[in-house]
């Protein structure tokens, strides 16, 4: 089986998709990060097709959370055990099927992309995953959906458009419990973060902008992982 994607790409979406695109995000070397994968618990069956399918045919492959980061999510929602999660940035379905593995018994995960080009290869690798029921697909902006969800969310993971990061951060925070869990993908935006603000792009700065934010934000407690491309991880306290 092997999706392959072909689409017209709006000047909207080209921005939402291009944005996300980091060539370099690895900041260790290539033989560190096969031995770190190593010895990670490997990826399940299904993971590693859906990982194979997208890498082959799929516009922006990098942009998959892939097998450390995807193990590292899995890991920390089964440490929490979340009976909500919400998950901004759907792509291929990789995260929400990681994520979703920590789900206690009746656990829903909301997950939302504004691009609805993929949506049947996330259904078929989701009910693949054993996640039919589990996992909540929304097409539309982030924006406008979160405040049509009437929930509590105990994690939430952020992997969309960079530019609005402040803006889902101010928006999901007061609907996550307390003791929740956010987890931000991409916070060092291949090392782009350390450039003066006068040297900084739009998605750039808004990702220091939401970095600031976090650190200044006296109702959480926070950790920046160099796991990838930066994982923000982010407790309400």
């Amino acid at each position: 089986m092997q999706f392959v994607l072909s689409i017209f790409i709006s000047n909207r979406f080209k921005n939402h998709i291009f944005g996300l695109y980091n060539p370099a995000m690895n900041f260790i070397s290539e033989q560190l990060a096969a031995y770190a994968e190593a010895f990670t618990q490997e990826e399940s069956p299904v993971l590693k097709e859906l990982n194979r399918e997208t890498q082959a045919g799929v516009l922006m492959p990098r942009m998959l959370s892939g097998h450390l980061q995807g193990r590292v999510l899995a890991m920390l929602s089964k440490l929490i055990r979340p009976m909500r999660i919400l998950e901004i940035g759907t792509y291929t379905g990789y995260s929400a099927i990681c994520l979703s593995e920590g789900l206690q018994p009746g656990g829903i995960l909301h997950t939302i992309d504004i691009n609805e080009e993929l949506s049947d290869m996330v259904r078929v690798f989701i009910k693949r995953a054993g996640c039919n029921g589990k996992i909540i697909m929304h097409t539309g902006d982030a924006l406008d959906i979160i405040p049509t969800l009437d929930e509590t969310f105990d994690l939430v993971f952020i992997d969309a458009d960079k530019e609005n990061y402040p803006a889902y951060y101010d928006m999901i925070l007061p609907m996550v419990k307390q003791g929740g869990v956010i987890i931000a993908d991409n916070v060092l935006w291949s090392g782009n973060v350390l450039k003066n603000d006068s040297e900084m792009d739009d998605e750039t700065r808004a990702i220091h902008k939401f970095n600031s934010m976090v650190q200044s934000d006296s109702r959480v407690e926070n950790v920046l992982l160099p796991v990838r491309d930066g994982l923000m991880v982010i407790r309400k306290t």
